[in-house]
């Protein structure tokens, strides 16, 4: 075997022994090896992992002798030597199964913790559940990462349903504002299409055209009822986003309430996402039947109105009160949209009984992305 051979094998046997973990060190003695990192990685994967086996039972075999084991890793250290061992995608599934499968909530109670950790998606609803566990220092570190967060989903986001809010454009009607979202792309092709060079392949643009955007049927007021209990947190986060892109909107007036057994009217805060986040109480239980009673109160003008009900439908009041609500609401001309999930994936879990009974109440019940929000809105409004 050759040495290049050789170094191969040695490598392949260390990842398998990092993958199996410290119980199949006697089936793999010695595949660790001692002079490179993989003993430092062992050790930051068994602190992470060793927990796995609490979890299903299985004891691990600490025997009472002494040793010359390294100190036991704090969490800061374990960031410190994870971040310094592993690549960064590796990194992310670290952080996200500590998180997540683990409840490492001390990864978002320390300050000196939180600013390792890279700025994600992933955090950012760790630090929203973990939120009321956080010491004053801690939580103004967490501020500026879901601010970030935040900033970063709302110019996704906007960039992908503003275009679909803003109004379709009328190609009958020439628009003087020569702006890049009312540009009439096919007029301006077909204008300058005797401009064509076919030796440079190049189409040569002498006229640009620009329509304008037909005018909605205004005002509206749109209600955002949003279930915050514990499973509805990706929903939570992408309407208090889209909440705010809503209230950009010309001549539309939004009310956001947020609800578990409790009902908190964050209307004042609709302009800011990183306000309704860091105020609104996640987990607990459901009670749709008092938030719409709260809503029926907002509503003026029922056929300019559309509640958006964002709710997995576990009512935990009277489901009889639900639909007794949702018809009340579309007997007196209010558009009802029942979203059992609002966010990236779409991909909910919910309570199929009560969303067809609401369905049957007249309810329009969907499960969707922003972008195909705004394109239900888009017909709604026009």
């Amino acid at each position: 075997m050759s040495h290049t051979d050789h170094h191969d094998s040695n490598t392949a046997l260390a990842r398998w022994r990092l993958i199996l973990g410290r119980f199949a060190e006697q089936q793999l003695p010695g595949a660790l090896g001692m002079g490179d990192d993989y003993p430092r990685m062992d050790r930051v994967l068994q602190y992470l992992y060793g927990r796995e086996y609490g979890d299903r039972g299985v004891r691990e075999d600490e025997a009472r002798t002494g040793g010359m084991d390294a100190s036991m890793l704090s969490v800061p250290a374990w960031i410190r030597e994870a971040r310094a061992l592993f690549p960064r995608e590796t990194m992310e599934t670290l952080e996200q199964h500590a998180l997540h499968r683990y409840g490492m909530t001390e990864l978002v109670t320390d300050p000196r913790v939180l600013e390792r950790l890279e700025p994600s998606y992933e955090l950012m609803k760790a630090i929203l559940t973990f939120r009321e566990l956080m010491p004053a220092e801690t939580l103004e570190v967490a501020r500026r990462i879901v601010r970030q967060m935040v900033d970063e989903l709302s110019r996704t986001l906007a960039s992908e349903v503003r275009p679909v809010l803003w109004g379709r454009l009328n190609r009958r009607q020439r628009s003087r504002q020569q702006t890049a979202a009312n540009l009439d792309v096919p007029r301006t092709i077909r204008a300058n299409l005797k401009h064509y060079d076919p030796e440079r392949r190049r189409l040569l643009v002498e006229q640009i055209f620009f329509a304008s955007r037909t005018k909605r049927h205004l005002p509206w007021h749109i209600i955002l009822c949003v279930d915050c209990s514990g499973s509805m947190l990706d929903s939570v986060i992408h309407s208090a986003v889209m909440a705010g892109i809503f209230h950009g909107l010309p001549a539309v007036r939004v009310s956001l309430v947020a609800f578990d057994t409790s009902i908190v009217d964050m209307t004042a805060q609709v302009d800011d996402p990183l306000a309704v986040l860091m105020s609104v109480q996640l987990g607990g239980g459901t009670d749709i039947y008092n938030a719409l009673r709260y809503c029926e109160g907002l509503v003026e003008s029922p056929a300019r109105t559309i509640l958006v009900l964002i709710t997995d439908f576990f009512e935990g009041n009277s489901p009889e009160g639900v639909i007794s609500m949702v018809t009340h609401y579309r007997e007196a001309g209010v558009r009802v949209l029942g979203l059992a999930a609002l966010d990236a994936d779409a991909r909910p879990v919910y309570d199929h009984a009560l969303a067809q009974r609401c369905a049957d109440a007249g309810a329009e019940i969907a499960a969707l992305t922003p972008r195909r929000l705004a394109e239900w809105m888009d017909n709604a409004l026009s």
